[in-house]
């Protein structure tokens, strides 16, 4: 691939990565955040403890992590075709990206939350907020710096998922590197693709660490 050809190349691939990554960590948040607050608020000793709703989520949660990206990519096609109408693309990529990350995101969500001192819940528990309200205005407030920080690394992780996505034509910049840079034997494809993926995780990670630093401040 010739210079005139691959700079639109890595335009385009580029922009699908950013479009599946965006979408599938904007669903992961949607979905591991409640995942992740379930698991502490259900567990002995939380806000409203039911055992048997934690070992349940617990196991959902564990399996979900427990599987390769790549396995599950393969396993869940039937869902994805009903979900998008289609098992290839970078519109069906997001459909296992967002599965392979959520379990990933709610045990991060589950660790930042049990960091909260637990005299500060009782506290606004003793004054006679209610449960929700000790969720939504104590115990999110009070672990937002490790909540972006555990969001950071699962976007950072989902960068690293979309590019194997690409070994079942899910699009980006792991798709051009296997189609270009493998298939065809053209070092330099793969090594511009490499380097362009190590510096948005570099940058994601950057402007992660700089966000949490800030919250920890206030």
């Amino acid at each position: 691939m010739n210079a005139d050809e691959l700079m639109p190349a890595l335009g385009q691939a580029t922009g699908e990565t950013v479009q599946m990554v965006f979408w599938s960590a904007l669903l992961t948040l949607i979905l591991g955040l409640p995942l992740g607050v379930l698991l502490v608020i259900a567990d002995r000793g939380g806000l409203v403890p039911v055992p048997p709703v934690k070992a349940l989520l617990g196991g959902v949660v564990n399996v979900g992590r427990s599987l390769p990206f790549i396995v599950l990519m393969v396993a869940i096609l039937p869902f994805t075709r009903l979900v998008t109408g289609t098992t290839i693309g970078t519109v069906a990529a997001i459909v296992p990206l967002t599965l392979g990350a959520v379990p990933f995101y709610a045990r991060l969500v589950e660790t930042a939350l049990r960091g909260v001192d637990r005299e500060v819940v009782e506290a606004a528990q003793a004054m006679g907020a209610s449960r929700l309200r000790v969720i939504g205005r104590v115990m999110l407030p009070e672990a937002l710096p490790g909540l972006v920080a555990g969001l950071t690394v699962t976007i950072v992780a989902l960068i690293g998922y979309s590019a194997m996505a690409g070994a079942i034509g899910g699009g980006g910049l792991g798709d051009l590197a296997i189609r270009y840079g493998y298939q065809r034997f053209d070092t330099a494809v793969m090594v511009v693709t490499v380097v362009l993926l190590v510096v948005v995780v570099q940058v994601v990670q950057s402007v992660g660490d700089l966000v949490a630093r800030r919250l920890s401040h206030k």
